[in-house]
């Protein structure tokens, strides 16, 4: 397993895809190896899902250099050195490292991981060289529309997407909408594409509920929860504002009998500025990052929890929406009604969804879905359809796709 997204890294949900992938593989008779990159090129660690690595999996680590952070004189840097993207010299330590463990391990298949494009090149080059399949896992699109907005880095993507089309025995999104897209620009492949969400981990919920209590974040006051990144493009909270702005005006909604808490977004500054532009003030509030286990706490304490997701991203699904659904509270989705994001939701039992891009739809969608809160009428999601979505049905899904190759045994000569 070839990925980027590997503990200790802190602050990335995509950590939980391989993670859980890599703890649950065994119980379908796959015995995962992990190649990933050492902590040094991460911006921020934890040892907090450290121990969740299963006692005596075998995880080799490769040196590799943010370009941004090491590579920058005066915080400028050549493009190249980040194409396509910053860890790219990530390929230089993993590739011979990667090819040792092949030699000693002598793994039945490869499986790599984007969003970090540069797994993808790795796992290329080692299918290449021991002739094993190859199992390309994108989650979300990779070169479409509008991303990546450099040209240059959007060309980079493409190439990456169009080699690994090309060599892979089958793609994996996470989503119904990205393996669409992807059947209509590559239908000769289409056969070879398949979907395996992203859900929860009910080992962490099971031992994060031992520390869950009933008392409310904020006494006095209704919380709704935003948990993690804020990316400014695509969820950005400011029609949300407005929306805030008109209920506090005209009096539907008390400022001190309100809070939207937002939970390691990372943009803070960027949400402080809007909060401040439309005069929130306390309602609006900005918190760190916390331990993993800390968050799915919050998660259950919280009065409702929020979803943005612009109509830019209708073919992908927040894999924070997965653990929201399990945490058994209230959900607001503002996200485009048309998207895999709603569909999610709607599947799941939930009803209050209104276009992130328009503060009137979300003024209604908010003042009714508060509304069902203090009455206790919010819609939650079926047990049956939490099940549905837990990443130890994800894991025997990919199992399966891993059981159509042939073993090492029935492939002589090819390492």
């Amino acid at each position: 397993m070839i990925a980027f997204h590997f503990p200790p890294l802190a602050g990335s949900s995509g950590i939980q895809r391989t993670l859980r992938f890599a703890t649950d593989l065994p119980r379908f008779g796959w015995e995962p190896s992990v190649l990933t990159v050492k902590a040094s090129a991460y911006e921020q660690v934890s040892d907090d899902l450290l121990t969740d690595i299963p006692a005596g999996m075998v995880v080799r680590r490769a040196f590799a250099l943010d370009a941004a952070r090491d590579l920058s004189v005066l915080k400028r840097y050549p493009g190249w050195l980040a194409r396509p993207d910053r860890w790219f010299s990530w390929l230089l330590g993993a590739i011979p490292l990667g090819l040792r463990m092949i030699r000693q391990l002598r793994p039945d298949a490869l499986w790599s991981t984007y969003p970090i494009a540069t797994a993808h090149v790795i796992g290329g080059v080692l299918a290449r060289q021991s002739g094993l399949p190859w199992f390309a896992d994108f989650r979300d699109p990779m070169a479409h529309e509008g991303y990546p907005t450099d040209p240059r880095i959007w060309k980079s993507y493409k190439r990456v997407e169009e080699r690994t089309f090309s060599r892979a025995h089958r793609c994996v999104f996470a989503t119904r909408g990205a393996a669409r897209f992807y059947r209509e620009r590559y239908p000769d492949r289409a056969s070879r594409i398949s979907v395996i969400e992203n859900g929860f981990d009910e080992r962490a919920f099971t031992q994060a509920s031992l520390h869950a209590t009933s008392e409310p974040l904020n006494p006095g006051a209704i919380t709704l929860v935003h948990s993690g990144v804020v990316y400014p493009e695509w969820r950005s909270p400011e029609h949300l504002f407005i929306a805030l702005r008109r209920l506090f005006e005209t009096g539907r909604l008390q400022p001190k009998q309100f809070r939207l808490r937002f939970r390691a977004a990372v943009h803070d500054g960027f949400v402080l500025d809007l909060a401040a532009k439309h005069g929130l003030g306390t309602a609006v509030e900005m918190l760190p990052p916390v331990r993993y286990s800390d968050a799915l706490v919050e998660m259950m304490r919280a009065d409702g929890l929020v979803v943005l997701q612009s109509r830019d991203c209708n073919n992908q699904v927040p894999a924070k929406l997965y653990e929201y659904i399990r945490a058994g509270r209230p959900i607001l989705g503002l996200t485009d009604a048309r998207g895999d994001c709603a569909a999610v939701m709607r599947e799941a039992g939930y009803r209050h969804i209104a276009p992130l891009e328009s503060d009137s739809a979300i003024e209604n969608a908010l003042a009714e879905f508060l509304q069902s809160v203090v009455a206790g009428t919010a819609p939650l999601a079926s047990p049956a359809s939490v099940d549905s979505f837990s990443r130890a049905r994800s894991a025997e899904t990919l199992g399966t796709l891993l059981d159509e190759v042939p073993s090492a045994a029935a492939r002589p000569g090819t390492r």
